[in-house]
């Protein structure tokens, strides 16, 4: 079974003369472990589909299934702990709190949930995001790059079944976005992690293992990436 399925999506904003069909009669599957990268141009209707898979939108028809659950079958309430313990969202700008430490910011998904986060594991993912040493730092305190490698920490410390990436190096230069997509992949292959990534670079898309095409509200699924490496 497929960790996400996609089927007959569609999306209109607004009606009659002014209606917009940002997304037409979408369908597709992502694989548990696979990185699928979503790229068109600006208004195709990309960041329209990423919203209405981690549940920030709804769509105007059709069917999201995540880990065989249909999400928008679900109450308010019952949508909104799903989401929390299934989606780990990585946005370009990357909402961080001001308040607390690179720590405190990754393992916030796990507090807001009442649990105690796994110590081992916080030890891994601050060493494989080079943050140990930035453990105690405030966000104000980092790089862009160094913030950025936080909030894919916060993604990843509740283990999701689905991490979903919105331009996650748009504010960043090209040594930081290597790094961070460099970072993406290895936790798609370390963790297994489902991880779905928009982005206007057609060289970071490279780096996935799939390639999903949205223009004009349609998706083409222009398949497997071979041996393609970021430089």
């Amino acid at each position: 079974m497929s960790l996400l399925e996609i089927k007959s999506v569609s999306k209109t904003y607004g009606s009659g003369n002014r209606a917009v069909r940002a997304l037409k009669e979408v369908n597709f599957s992502v694989e548990k472990g696979e990185f699928v990268a979503i790229v068109g141009e600006s208004g195709s209707g990309k960041s329209t589909l990423l919203n209405i898979i981690g549940a920030l939108d709804v769509p105007s028809s059709g069917r999201v299934s995540i880990d065989g659950r249909d999400i928008f079958s679900m109450d308010d309430r019952e949508l909104t702990i799903f989401r929390r313990r299934n989606i780990g969202f990585i946005f370009q700008g990357f909402h961080l709190i001001p308040e607390l430490s690179v720590e405190q910011n990754i393992i916030f998904p796990i507090l807001l949930d009442y649990k105690k986060p796994d110590e081992a594991y916080l030890e891994e993912l601050l060493e494989i995001l080079g943050l140990k040493e930035r453990r105690n730092h405030l966000p104000r305190e980092l790089s862009g790059g160094q913030q950025q490698r936080v909030a894919i920490g916060r993604a990843l410390i509740a283990r999701p079944l689905l991490i979903l990436a919105d331009e996650p190096t748009g504010n960043l230069d090209s040594k930081n976005s290597s790094e961070v997509v460099a970072l993406l992949k290895e936790s798609s292959k370390k963790y297994k992690q489902t991880i779905m990534m928009i982005t206007h670079n057609r060289r970071i898309a490279q780096v996935a293992d799939r390639v999903l095409k949205v223009a004009d509200g349609i998706l083409i699924d222009e398949g497997r990436v071979e041996d393609e490496k970021l430089s």
